[in-house]
Formats: structure tokens, C-alpha cells, sequence
């Protein structure tokens, strides 16, 4: 009932390839004389206001009245415009999310590697790091999760009909963090049963309130199936089974920095365990 003919439709979200040519025909098949463009979303969450005037924005349009118009109105808000075909714009906004998930997943395999060889990874990272500019975009790990790169990197396997082996190892990787952990603390402890641990942070990445698809849940499930008591705290987050974090802080065993929320840093826990994947507490990578 909104669409009229002359409208401009404009997809943003991102999408399987092929799903706005398919729209447009379907559109057209049915009487609508409208411009149909795939014009993706490429902001970071939290940082919309400031992205939408500093990045390029990609114009995915199969005809040159419909790239006008979208790049006439996108043109308005981004410092520059690109080009594309729908399905190149489609695939465009897939590889990157996936790229982004891959890089996540090469630090958290790194990581690994170096937890299993007993050596310290901040110190690997430092020397990898430090003034040499071709490894200056190696992640640090941490768990990849949330909305937009598991279910996008999972999306373009999708696409190559399950060819994409790439892909599929960087999901066994990141998603397989959480079982990491918590074998490696079975191991340290003799089993977990009778333990409590207290779980920082329960959004997908610092400083969000997004909960969506955060590895954190998936983290306190397993230890629960591994026979600790969870205990969970974050600043952001709205979910009644959270707790205060002075009591996540006396009440537990072992604490797990889930997300790295800046109110975390330097955060005093009277001695107590804990595993800080990201390093971001102020005394490097520890597990």
C-alpha cells in the first residue's frame, strides 16, 4: 500500500545475491513502475551518525535511471558514491562481513595455537604488531558473534551451495571458542562441577546492549552443561537473569570477561581467576 509508481525502492539490509533483481521483476510483473537499486547498509553499530558521512556508500543498480536516482539520494548523506551491478553490491556487502569474520577467526586460531604451545600470546602479538605495517590489521581475539558476520558468512556458503570451505572453518573457529575455554578450565581444575563462574559482559561485542547471537550465551550454557553455576552481569544489557557486578565479583570462582565494556578495565576482583581472551583488562591475553 506504500508503493507508488515513480517511488525510488531502496534495500539496505543485507541480502542473498540475486534478491533485489528478483524483487524488482516481481515488482514489475505486477503493474509497479518503480526504480529498485540495492544501496547496503556498511556502518558499524554504534557508530551510524558518523559513518553514513565518512564512508562510501555502494549504489547497486541495474539500470542507469535507477543509479541516478539512488546516487542523488545517497549522494546527500556519503562523501562518495560507487557503482555497481545489483548482484556486485549484493556480493560486495556479503565478502566484506565475511573477510571481517575470517580475520576474527585467523587471530582466534592464532590464539589457540598459542595457548597449546604454553606461551604467552600478548607477547606474540606485540612482536607481530609493532612498527611493521603489513600486520598492523591482525585482530586480537575475542569472540566474533552478533547479527550481521555469522549469519552473512554463513549466507555466502549458502550461495556457493556449501563450496566455500574458507567460510566454514571460520565458523567451526569462532563459534568454537566458547568449548575452548571452557575445556581448557575443565583441564585446569579438574572438572567444574561444585565451581562458580561469573561471566563480564553479555552483549555481542563492548559497549553495545545488543545481546543478539553473542557468543557470552552460548559460553554460559556450556559451562553449565560442564556443572558450574553461572553467574552473568553487564551494564547494558536488559535480561532479568543478570546481576549486579560486585555480586558476580564475590560470588564467583572464576570470572570470564565476556565483552570488553570499558567499565571492566582495571576492574578490581580481589584476586580471584580470570580469563580475559581479549586482553583488555590491563594485564594481557590470559586463559
Amino acid at each position: 500500500p506504500h508503493l507508488r509508481d515513480g517511488a525510488l525502492v531502496a534495500l539496505r539490509s543485507t541480502v542473498y545475491p540475486g534478491t533485489t533483481g528478483y524483487v524488482a521483476q516481481h515488482l514489475a510483473e505486477r503493474g509497479c513502475r518503480v526504480d529498485v537499486a540495492f544501496c547496503p547498509e556498511r556502518i558499524a553499530e554504534g557508530h551510524a551518525l558518523e559513518e553514513l558521512h565518512t564512508l562510501p556508500q555502494i549504489i547497486g543498480a541495474d539500470d542507469d535511471r535507477a543509479a541516478e536516482r539512488a546516487t542523488e539520494l545517497f549522494g546527500k548523506l556519503a562523501r562518495k558514491t560507487i557503482r555497481t551491478t545489483t548482484k556486485e553490491a549484493e556480493l560486495a556487502k556479503l565478502f566484506t562481513n565475511t573477510w571481517r569474520y575470517m580475520k576474527f577467526a585467523v587471530a582466534n586460531q592464532f590464539f589457540m595455537i598459542a595457548d597449546q604451545a604454553g606461551v604467552d600470546y600478548t607477547n606474540i602479538l606485540r612482536a607481530i604488531r609493532e612498527d611493521y605495517p603489513r600486520a598492523v590489521d591482525l585482530p586480537g581475539p575475542g569472540f566474533a558473534a552478533g547479527p550481521c558476520l555469522f549469519k552473512d558468512t554463513m549466507q555466502l556458503a549458502a550461495f556457493t551451495a556449501d563450496h566455500f570451505p574458507l567460510g566454514q572453518a571460520a565458523m567451526q573457529v569462532n563459534e568454537g571458542l566458547p568449548a575452548y575455554i571452557v575445556s581448557a578450565l575443565e583441564r585446569r581444575y579438574g572438572g567444574l562441577t561444585g565451581k562458580t563462574v561469573g561471566i563480564l559482559g553479555m552483549a555481542f561485542k563492548a559497549e553495545s546492549d545488543d545481546p543478539r547471537a553473542s557468543l557470552s550465551y552460548k559460553l554460559r550454557k556450556l559451562l553449565s552443561w560442564a556443572g558450574a553455576r553461572v553467574v552473568c552481569t553487564d551494564p547494558y544489557v536488559q535480561d532479568d537473569r543478570l546481576v549486579a557486578l560486585d555480586s558476580v565479583i564475590k560470588e564467583s570462582d572464576i570470572l570470564i570477561l565476556g565483552a570488553p565494556h570499558k567499565p571492566y578495565r582495571n576492574l578490581e576482583v580481589g584476586g580471584k581467576d580470570v580469563v580475559d581472551v581479549w586482553g583488555a583488562l590491563g594485564e594481557g591475553i590470559r586463559l
